[in-house]
């Protein structure tokens, strides 16, 4: 399980996206304005490709607040996406 640990502060994603994987799902997140209003930007998508060579249909997003609140809740949407996306992947081996 991914935790606050696995990730650099939000004054980096500021700068420059943050990528990184977990037992087979990537991970980024992004810096974004909406409607002039700082948001963070993450998504996830399945290895084995980068961001740029996965296609667009293959990656789930979603905003969260751009604070250490949005981040706890960010991390657990990707927590929840790599359950869902594990467990699809279990039940198409059976």
């Amino acid at each position: 399980m991914l935790t606050r640990a696995d990730f650099l502060s939000l004054n980096f994603v500021a700068k420059e996206d943050f990528t990184g994987s977990y037992k087979g799902m990537r991970f980024m997140l992004h810096k974004e304005v909406a409607e002039e209003e700082k948001k963070l930007k993450v998504y996830v998508w399945g290895e084995p490709f980068c961001f740029d060579a996965t296609p667009d249909d293959q990656k789930l997003s979603e905003l969260f607040a751009f604070s250490e609140e949005g981040l706890a809740q960010a991390i657990d949407w990707m927590n929840e996406r790599y359950v869902l996306v594990h467990s699809r992947e279990e039940s198409t081996r059976d």
